[in-house]
């Protein structure tokens, strides 16, 4: 599914004629003008999947923030918005096929990484109720208590679970609704699975962060499962070789002047890989 076409983004005749006129002010930064404009990026035509691949301060991130920000997408944390982002995004511009559904967003880094602090927080909270009912439980088990009033009920049918079910039963009775402790790679994955719904735009910035090899190649599948069969369209930024491997994806290189289009196998990075493993494919033997 497509529901992006197109985006254009200002040439560098545009930004110069925005930086002329903002002379006599003085700013320690225009961002984010003068960065795509560096490597000549003029457009970006976009399929089911696309890809942008390149190296740091290539711009790839920033424009995934600024395809979100003009296209008013959910995102979860805030980032770098300068006083420009407005100047600059109303010198864009972008095609669609029909309306972008409304549950389309940006997911970046800082989205699941805040995620899994989240988690981690809440873990620690459980556990340290957990180490207070330990103690509830020894005391109650132990105890010679006997009821004497209605005030009493809460109190006896605690010392009827401490005499009846083993430590972990009771805990795990009197705990709230317990969260499933996940590595960071689970927590990450978790993520991915639950804000990508049916038929939506997903703008995802360097996803394999935190994930294992094993779960890059998990999301891969997931990945092309909802671009397949679900509706979904995505724009992905990534050095991850499992995502770049991405069946039928359009795959920009960010790192060339003008940005090309290229395959998986000719990029740089991919190719730094493979002449590696060839290097030492007799220990793999």
């Amino acid at each position: 599914m497509v529901y992006l076409s197109h985006f254009s983004f200002p040439d560098i005749e545009q930004e110069y004629s925005f930086l002329m006129a903002m002379k006599r002010t003085c700013y320690d930064t225009y961002y984010p003008f003068q960065v795509l404009s560096r490597h000549r990026l003029r457009m970006l035509d976009f399929e089911p999947v696309t890809i942008l691949y390149g190296g740091n301060g290539s711009g790839k991130t920033t424009a995934l923030n600024v395809i979100a920000e003009k296209l008013e997408l959910k995102r979860d944390t805030v980032y770098n918005r300068t006083n420009f982002y407005e100047n600059y995004t109303n010198m864009c511009d972008y095609e669609t096929q029909g309306k972008i559904p409304k549950e389309s967003r940006i997911i970046t880094s800082d989205d699941v990484f805040d995620f899994i602090l989240n988690v981690r927080n809440l873990n620690e909270g459980i556990d340290r109720k957990r180490e207070d009912l330990f103690e509830e439980y020894l005391e109650t088990k132990y105890s010679h208590f006997q009821m004497k009033s209605l005030e009493d009920y809460e109190q006896l049918k605690k010392s009827y679970m401490a005499k009846t079910k083993t430590q972990s039963r009771y805990v795990r009775n009197h705990l709230m609704d317990n969260v499933r402790e996940h590595s960071n790679g689970e927590s990450a994955f978790l993520y991915f699975t639950e804000k990508i719904q049916e038929n939506g735009l997903y703008l995802l910035d360097e996803p394999e962060n935190s994930l294992s090899p094993l779960r890059q190649q998990e999301l891969l599948k997931f990945l092309e499962d909802s671009a397949r069969f679900f509706g979904c369209q995505f724009i992905i930024s990534t050095h991850s070789p499992f995502l770049l491997s991405m069946r039928n994806a359009k795959i920009y290189d960010m790192d060339e002047e003008p940005v090309d289009v290229k395959k998986w196998t000719r990029l740089p990075g991919i190719r730094a890989y493979y002449e590696f493993f060839q290097q030492h494919e007799r220990e793999f033997q």
